[in-house]
């Protein structure tokens, strides 16, 4: 549980860079945990199953951009 909430923060600050949102450590892991859920879904669908540390955090990475960016179309 520990290491999800490192994986999510972690994964959560990385799109917020990539995709210019600013925001605190509580944000990053909601973000991150939510983006991994996106990430897994969209990936499962095309096939795609994240095993190990590194794909989980490109999954995750990928999903918190897509989330972030759903976010943005919805609340502009």
């Amino acid at each position: 549980m520990i290491g999800a909430l490192i994986l999510g923060a972690l994964v959560g600050w990385i799109a917020g860079k990539l995709m210019g949102v600013e925001g605190g450590l509580l944000r990053n892991i909601i973000i991150g945990v939510v983006g991994s859920f996106v990430g897994n879904i969209v990936f499962g669908l095309f096939g795609f199953y994240a095993f190990g540390l590194i794909a989980e955090l490109i999954v995750g990475v990928a999903g918190a951009c897509i989330f972030i960016w759903l976010g943005r179309m919805i609340f502009r």
